[in-house]
């Protein structure tokens, strides 16, 4: 089945959730406005849905190998890349200083999720080199940026993150590897790096590698910890590719999913030492990796949104199409597509609801990271950043455990031809899983949820994000539909449990830390929820509204029925979730270590 991008619903979050015309008014993107966007979006649908998505399969079963040092990526990747480099897509919304086009992440978030649900394997190699690109434009020297930047940004390099090594996964503190000082200012790095995503291939002719690793003498734990890049070739005084550093690939993961993208196992310094340059200030690695992580981990949450509407896609097309049973209510006298029977309706409601939350979400978060970074007032990027903040370990957190659940539907609405590989529903389960580790688990973007994000400030922020949802409820208040007063007796209701497990988290995390973060993932998913189910709420005004108008009515309705049905089947969690937190925490620990 060829995937489409959902461009109609991509632009109406962008025009009414993420308010394109307030991000057009900000400096350096006043010609981003919802014109570009879907020009831009178009654009992009081509690319993937003609040149990226049909590889997908084939990635899957024909993934990427490796012989004697050499990856070679799965056949049709690298002249797909080719393609993406010619079209500039690498530098969506890198600066125009280095080559890119300069758009905001209101854009640039959109095409990142049609990318993923194109072929998640191929997206991971320029979303890691975006990572290096934001750290170098943030911590990087004048030199290094002139070095590396330009390349990466066009896309002819690619990026990498190393952090994990064997002894140390989550655990940054364990990092090993280390960087001896050199006379001429460079580093000589040594050690071995796992999990380094996209760390060898075919596809580009440098790989930058960007490496966290311990200089001599250096404090022990995490401030001890410096950033170094380490090109797989040096590169020559006048930016050409030069002799081949002493980093190699010496195997490549066999996984679960996201087969076609190579995972690889480096090692530096087998030879006398790979040359490297330090980022920033010694000690300061993990600083400047966080960057990277940030801007990662809100990718991520984009992959879980994108792998859910591929796999919604192609669960709406079986059941159109799979003949099985008549109807329960008697409206066929023979059997019909399994479309026409309840429960799979729900399921997949259920998916769509899912999909379309998270996005709205993930949409209103770029915008909020656009003003952050633009917005002339000082304050109101204060407000934006810390909005942003907020959302990013939700995003992350939940639209990668939602992608879990809907994949999941995905193969049950197919019934037993969803376990059976040929039909493909199962690769977007298989290749969903990933999400939910990578780039920090769910529980790690709980962690920060809770101390960070809410105990730190006593549950300031949290709760001027429930203010804002509480004046969404007073405009839906206002409104007759039974629509409006459905999805407001749901809201407020979310809102109410939310509200109770914020004071929870904040009076515990300090005095009764097992009790705090024996709900913290929980607390992470009520808080997702909520805030996809307020993007939806506001969503159903706007849709209603335009209906009332004859504006794509067919559109604004199904919008209407998504919002609604959001609202009574998921929103509606959250109440038993509150409980499970606020009344359930002793029974997390309860139980002695021997009896498990």
């Amino acid at each position: 089945m060829s995937y489409t991008a959902p461009l109609k619903d991509m632009l109406f979050n962008i025009e009414h959730l993420a308010r394109i015309d307030q991000v057009a008014q900000l400096p350096g993107f006043e010609e981003a406005g919802l014109e570009t966007a879907q020009a831009v979006l178009e654009e992009c649908a081509r690319l993937n849905e003609g040149v990226i998505a049909p590889l997908n399969v084939d990635g899957d079963t024909n993934p990427s190998s490796f012989k004697d040092g050499v990856v070679t990526t799965t056949p049709g990747f690298r002249d797909a890349y080719q393609q993406y480099v010619d079209g500039g897509w690498q530098g969506l919304q890198h600066p125009t200083d280095f080559g890119g086009q300069g758009l905001p992440k209101t854009i640039g978030a959109a095409c990142g999720e049609v990318i993923n649900s194109a072929n998640m394997s191929f997206a991971l190699c320029p979303m890691l080199t975006d990572g290096a690109i934001e750290a170098l434009m943030t911590a990087g020297s004048d030199e290094l940026k002139a070095t590396y930047l330009e390349k990466l940004v066009s896309g002819q390099w690619t990026g990498t993150m190393n952090l994990t090594e064997p002894q140390a996964g989550s655990d940054l503190a364990a990092v090993r590897s280390r960087a001896e000082p050199q006379p001429d200012g460079s580093y000589k790095v040594f050690g071995t790096k796992i999990f380094i995503t996209y760390g060898e291939h075919d596809m580009a002719e440098n790989i930058v590698h960007l490496v966290l690793a311990r200089v001599s003498g250096a404090p022990e734990g995490v401030k001890g910890i410096s950033l170094f890049v380490v090109p797989k070739f040096l590169v020559n005084k006048d930016g050409s590719v030069g002799a081949r550093n002493d980093v190699h690939c010496v195997s490549i993961e066999h996984k679960m999913g996201i087969k076609a993208s190579p995972t690889a196992v480096l090692q530096y310094g087998d030879g006398g030492g790979a040359v490297g340059y330090l980022v920033g200030q010694e000690n300061r690695g993990l600083e400047y990796m966080f960057i990277m992580m940030n801007a990662a981990r809100y990718a991520v949450g984009v992959q879980g949104i994108a792998i859910a509407e591929r796999a919604y896609q192609k669960a709406v097309a079986y059941a159109k199409d799979r003949v099985q049973s008549r109807p329960v209510d008697g409206s066929l006298s023979a059997a019909a597509p399994i479309i026409h029977h309840p429960d799979v309706k729900r399921m997949l409601m259920t998916m769509r609801a899912f999909t379309e939350g998270c996005r709205a979400m993930a949409s209103v978060a770029a915008a909020a990271y656009d003003a952050s970074h633009h917005h002339a007032d000082a304050d109101v990027r204060k407000q934006n950043a810390a909005f942003y903040e907020f959302l990013v370990p939700l995003i992350k957190g939940y639209s990668t455990e939602m992608s879990l659940e809907v994949t999941s539907l995905g193969v049950q609405v197919h019934g037993g031809m969803g376990f059976i590989e040929e039909t493909g529903a199962a690769q977007y389960y298989r290749d969903a899983k990933i999400l939910t580790i990578y780039e920090g688990t769910t529980a790690i973007q709980a962690n920060d949820l809770v101390g960070r994000k809410t105990a730190r400030d006593g549950g300031t922020g949290a709760k001027a994000i429930a203010a804002q949802i509480e004046k969404t409820e007073s405009e839906l208040a206002q409104r007759s539909s039974a629509n409006a007063k459905a999805v407001l007796k749901r809201l407020k209701a979310a809102r109410l449990a939310f509200v109770d497990v914020v004071e929870f988290i904040a009076a515990n995390t300090k005095s009764n830390p097992n009790a705090a973060f024996a709900g913290s993932v929980p607390y992470l998913m009520l808080a997702g929820n909520l805030v996809a189910g307020w993007q939806m709420a506001r969503a159903l005004m706007v849709a209603e509204d335009l209906s009332a108008k004859g504006q794509d009515k067919a559109f604004m309705d199904a919008k209407i029925t998504t919002a609604r049905f959001y609202a009574d089947h998921i929103l509606s969690r959250a109440p038993g979730v509150r409980d499970a937190i606020v009344d359930g925490a002793e029974a997390v620990t309860a139980l002695a270590i021997e009896s498990f």
